[in-house]
Order: C-alpha cells, then sequence, then structure tokens
C-alpha cells in the first residue's frame, strides 16, 4: 500500500481549498472596488469577472445570487472599515463631551467611507438584497444613539425630540448635507449638529416667560 497517496491527496485538497478562497476574495474586493466607484445598482458581473480575473461562470459558482455577493462585500467592507468603538463613549458622564467626542470620529468615519456610502444610499431601492446589507449598521447607529442619549435633562416628549436629535446628528445624510463641497469645516459639522442636539435636549419654555 502506497502511504503516499492519502497525504498528497490531503495536500490537493487543501492546496484546492487555498485556491478557491483567494478566487472568492479577489471576486469579493473587485466588486466592492465597484460598488465604491460606479455603485451598486451599475455593478455588472462581467465588470466584476473582468475585474477580478475570472470567467462569469466562476463568480456564479462562489456567488449563486446577487444577494450572496452582496452579503460577501458588506462582510469584507465593514471588516476593512470598521465603525468607531462604542464602549469608550459611554465612559465619558458629561453628555456634550461625550456627543463632540462621539460625532468627531463618525464624521471622520464618514470622511473615509463617503464614495461608498453615497453610492449605496443612492442606490438603496434600485438593488434587491441591498438594504439588508445596512441591517448591520442600523443596530450600530441605534445602539449609538442610546448610549448618547444618556444623562441628558430631557423627559417625556423633550426625550422624544432629543432622540429624534441625535439620530439625524449622528446621521451619514446629516454630515454630508453640511459638509460636501467643502461648505463647512468638520469642526463647524460638529458644532451645528452639537447644537442641535442641547437645544432639543433644553427645557422648553412657557409662552411669555
Amino acid at each position: 500500500m502506497d502511504d503516499k497517496k492519502p497525504t498528497k491527496r490531503k495536500y490537493e485538497l487543501k492546496q484546492r481549498a487555498v485556491e478557491m478562497a483567494e478566487t472568492r476574495r479577489r471576486i469579493t474586493e473587485a466588486a466592492v472596488e465597484l460598488h465604491g466607484t460606479v455603485g451598486p445598482a451599475r455593478t455588472t458581473l462581467s465588470a466584476v469577472a473582468e475585474r477580478a480575473g475570472v470567467q462569469r461562470h466562476t463568480v456564479y459558482r462562489h456567488f449563486p445570487s446577487d444577494a450572496d455577493l452582496l452579503g460577501a462585500c458588506s462582510a469584507h467592507y465593514f471588516t476593512a472599515n470598521p465603525w468607531p468603538d462604542l464602549e469608550p463613549w459611554g465612559t465619558i458622564s458629561d453628555p456634550n463631551e461625550r456627543l463632540t467626542r462621539a460625532l468627531d470620529q463618525l464624521y471622520a468615519w464618514y470622511e473615509h467611507t463617503e464614495p461608498m456610502f453615497s453610492n449605496v444610499l443612492r442606490d438603496l431601492e434600485l438593488v434587491d438584497g441591498l438594504p439588508a446589507t445596512i441591517v448591520p449598521l442600523k443596530g450600530y447607529m441605534a445602539e449609538a444613539a442610546e448610549i448618547l442619549a444618556a444623562d441628558w435633562p430631557a423627559r417625556g416628549r423633550r426625550r422624544r425630540v432629543l432622540d429624534a436629535a441625535l439620530r439625524h446628528a449622528t446621521d451619514f445624510q446629516t454630515w454630508h448635507s453640511l459638509t460636501a463641497g467643502d461648505r463647512i469645516t468638520r469642526a463647524e459639522a460638529i458644532q451645528l449638529a452639537s447644537a442641535l442636539v442641547e437645544a432639543a435636549a433644553a427645557p422648553q419654555r412657557r409662552p411669555g416667560v
């Protein structure tokens, strides 16, 4: 009995798995690059295959559906571009200071990821399966808003107003509308957004008081 055959077979299987993983990575990276430049709606499988250096049928073999490819792209992108860590924000007791720190880190992240998110949000209703890719981000933003809402002197309806202001202040579209085309600096955008939240949290004055 030739003892070398099982060893050779294991090596071949391992090598095959490595090659398949490498091909999958190239396809995913090619799609991510196209999503960030032309957008998901304008990304074709032919373009992905060409950029990855594979045939169309190879793309289909690794990603049988558009949702499979979009899911892989989302996971790859968020791994390469992790959102700011929420835990340090929770250690800041002063809500104003906490908000300023959070907005600075969020807006810096938006600056870095702007091409991708502008394209994804533009195409969100045009590509089936695309809304599912931002579900993790929505969960993150909801948790961020909860952390940032702590310790403000707002109760009842004022708390609902505060929550709405926080969601608006931390939203990508808000940052983009303020800073696109170098309208204002990040620091100025943070100042404006912080003022909105502070006004939302302030006690409401009675008419004539």
